[in-house]
C-alpha cells in the first residue's frame, strides 16, 4: 500500500534586493520580511502540532528570514541615524543665534583646529579661570559642539537614550538616599504630632572616567573652508563614544569605566534587597520554558512595581529578539510587533524593545533579557566639557585630534530594573 505524502505549500523567503536608499524603502522591506516570517513560523508551529517536530527545511527557512530581518533592521537603523545627522558643511551651528562670547569661542576653536593657532583659545580659557588649559590638556570645544556630540551619542546608544543623564562640573557625583524611607503617619487636626525617627541615609557615588577617541584628518580637509569642522568632529566621535559607553553602561566593571547594571550582584527576586538586582529564573538551564515560554516574560514584567512597570522597556540583543519573535499568546497573536514607523522601536507585549548588542546571548546562567524603568533605575553622569588636543606630529601627514570626555554611570534605583536569568532557579 502506497503511503500518501502531503507536501506543504512553498513559502518563499523575502527577495534579496539591493541596499535601499531611503528610510521608507528600508522600512517597507523590513515589514515584508516580517510578514514572510509570520507565515513560515505558523507553518512550523503547525508541523510541531501534527508531528511533534518541525521540518528541517521549515526551520532552516525561518532562521534565514530571521537573519534577513536583523540585517534589514540594521540597514534601517543606519539610514535613520544618517538622516538625523546635520549636513557636513555650510556653517553648521553658526547659522543659529549665538552670543558674542560664543562667536568668539567658535572662531578661536576653528583657528586652533585648522591651523594649530591656540592663542585665542588660551586667552579665552584663561579668562574663564580654567585650571586645565594648555596644549598638554587640550581645549574645551564650543558648547554647541559639546551638545551635538551628546545628541548624536544618544541616538546611537540605547542606554544613554533610556537613562537619566546628569551633567556635573566635578569629578564625582554623590547622591544620598534614605535606606528605610521617610517616617509618615495620620493624625487628627488638633492632636500632638509624635516625633518621627531619624532617617538612615546612605550614599551612592558615581565617579566620572575618561573616554577618548582620536579621529584623523588631512590638511586638505582642514583647509577646506566649506567643511564645518565642528560637525565633522562630532560625526567622527559619535559612533565610537556610543559603542564604548553602551558596553560600559551594560556590563562595565567599574574599573576606569562606568559600572554596568549587569555587573551588580543579582539575587532571586523573592529575596531581593537594596544594592542588588532581582532576577526571575526561566526554570530551564539554558533556554526559555519548554512549554508556554512567554510566561517567563510575563513573570519578568510583573516583577516590577506598577509605578516602574508603566515606564518599562525590554532590553536584549538581536539574537535573543529572534527567539522571542516566535512567541504567541493564547489567541495566536504574536507578542513581538514590528515598529509602527521607521524611527520607532519594536514592541514586546506592548512595551518598547531596545536593541543592545552588549546584552549576552541566551545560555546557561546568562542574563539575556532585562526589563525596567531605566530612567529611574540607571544614572549617566557627564562631566561638562569635551576637550580636544591637536597633534600634527605623531602620524604625518595626518593631523590627529585627541578628543576626551569624562563620563560615569551606575544603578541609582535597584527596584526599577529586573533581569531574566536562564537557569533552573
Amino acid at each position: 500500500m502506497t503511503q500518501q505524502v502531503t507536501i506543504a505549500p512553498e513559502i518563499k523567503a523575502p527577495e534579496v534586493k539591493g541596499v535601499p536608499e531611503t528610510v521608507t524603502a528600508a522600512f517597507d522591506e523590513f515589514m515584508e520580511a516580517f510578514e514572510a516570517f509570520k507565515e513560515v513560523n505558523d507553518t512550523r508551529l503547525g508541523e510541531i502540532e501534527k508531528k511533534l517536530t518541525a521540518d528541517v527545511v521549515t526551520r532552516d527557512k525561518m532562521d534565514r528570514i530571521n537573519r534577513a530581518m536583523d540585517d534589514q533592521k540594521k540597514v534601517l537603523d543606519q539610514l535613520v541615524l544618517k538622516k538625523a545627522r546635520p549636513p557636513l558643511g555650510g556653517g553648521g551651528s553658526a547659522r543659529g543665534e549665538l552670543s558674542p562670547e560664543a562667536i568668539e569661542h567658535k572662531a578661536a576653536f576653528d583657528a586652533y583646529i585648522r591651523r594649530g593657532d591656540e592663542a585665542g583659545l588660551r586667552e579665552l580659557e584663561a579668562k574663564a579661570f580654567s585650571g586645565t588649559t594648555g596644549a598638554d590638556g587640550g581645549y574645551i570645544v564650543p558648547p554647541e559642539t559639546d551638545i551635538e556630540i551628546g545628541r548624536r551619542v544618544s541616538v546611537v546608544s540605547p542606554m544613554r537614550a533610556l537613562s537619566s543623564v546628569r551633567t556635573v562640573s566635578s569629578a564625582v557625583l554623590k547622591k544620598p538616599f534614605a535606606t528605610s524611607g521617610l517616617s509618615t503617619g495620620w493624625v487628627a487636626e488638633t492632636a500632638a504630632r509624635p516625633q518621627t525617627s531619624t532617617p538612615q541615609l546612605a550614599e551612592l557615588s558615581f565617579p566620572t572616567m575618561e573616554l577618548y577617541a582620536m579621529p584623523a584628518a588631512t590638511q586638505a580637509l582642514l583647509d577646506d573652508a566649506a567643511v564645518d569642522i565642528e560637525a565633522w568632529i562630532a560625526g567622527e566621535v559619535d559612533i565610537v563614544f556610543a559603542e564604548q559607553e553602551g558596553d560600559a553602561f551594560i556590563r562595565g566593571d567599574g574599573v576606569n569605566k562606568p559600572k554596568g547594571f549587569l555587573s551588580y550582584t543579582t539575587v532571586a527576586d523573592s529575596a531581593w534587597s537594596w544594592g542588588n538586582l532581582g532576577y526571575i529564573a526561566t526554570g530551564n538551564a539554558a533556554a526559555f520554558k519548554a512549554t508556554s515560554p512567554s510566561d517567563n516574560l510575563v513573570d519578568l514584567v510583573y516583577a516590577l512595581k506598577a509605578g516602574h512597570r508603566q515606564n518599562g522597556t525590554f532590553m536584549l540583543n538581536r539574537k535573543t529578539q529572534g527567539e522571542v519573535r516566535k512567541f504567541k499568546d493564547a489567541d495566536g497573536n504574536y507578542l513581538w510587533r514590528p515598529p509602527v514607523s521607521a524611527n520607532q522601536p519594536a514592541s514586546l507585549m506592548g512595551y518598547p524593545v531596545a536593541e543592545a548588542e552588549e546584552m549576552p546571548d541566551i545560555g546557561a546562567g546568562s542574563l539575556a533579557v532585562a526589563f525596567g524603568d531605566f530612567r529611574s533605575g540607571y544614572l549617566v553622569v557627564d562631566r561638562a566639557g569635551v576637550r580636544i588636543l591637536r597633534d600634527p606630529y605623531s602620524a604625518k601627514p595626518y593631523v590627529l585630534f585627541y578628543t576626551t570626555k569624562r563620563v560615569g554611570g551606575g544603578v541609582q534605583n535597584f527596584e526599577a530594573i529586573k533581569v531574566l536569568k536562564f537557569a533552573v532557579s
